[in-house]
């Protein structure tokens, strides 16, 4: 017997699909990916697949303010901070957005196989 695949960006806190406990895994990391305010919302616990909307669109979100975020941070901050400072803002927005377009993909690819997509080893 072979062990589930995932594709890559598969998140490594997420068990592969129809292994023990991997919906479990799933939801738990999605949470994390959200506001705590999340968590108090029934159909978000109950629903897998609703979370993974939820979360999808938090992201997405996240994503948008890392770029309007770069491209306003040199007039939005020269009057309280020095342009070395400025540089290391930029630079801090970029990688959130590298960052959070990898989760992006990552949370796609968790919303696919909580939807029934199984993924298949390629040689």
């Amino acid at each position: 017997m072979t062990a589930p695949a995932v594709p890559p960006g598969w998140p490594e806190e997420v068990r592969p699909p129809d292994s023990p406990d991997w919906e479990r895994t799933a939801t738990a990391w999605l949470f994390d990916l959200c506001p705590p305010d999340y968590r108090l919302h029934d159909v978000l616990r109950n629903h897998p697949p609703v979370l993974a909307r939820f979360a999808a669109h938090h992201v997405q979100a996240g994503i948008e303010a890392a770029r309007r975020g770069l491209a306003t941070a040199r007039d939005d901050l020269r009057d309280v901070a020095d342009p070395e400072t400025i540089a290391a803002a930029l630079a801090a927005y970029e990688r959130e957005g590298a960052r959070l377009v990898r989760t992006q993909r990552a949370v796609g690819l968790v919303e696919e196989a909580l939807r029934g997509r199984r993924f298949r080893a390629r040689l």
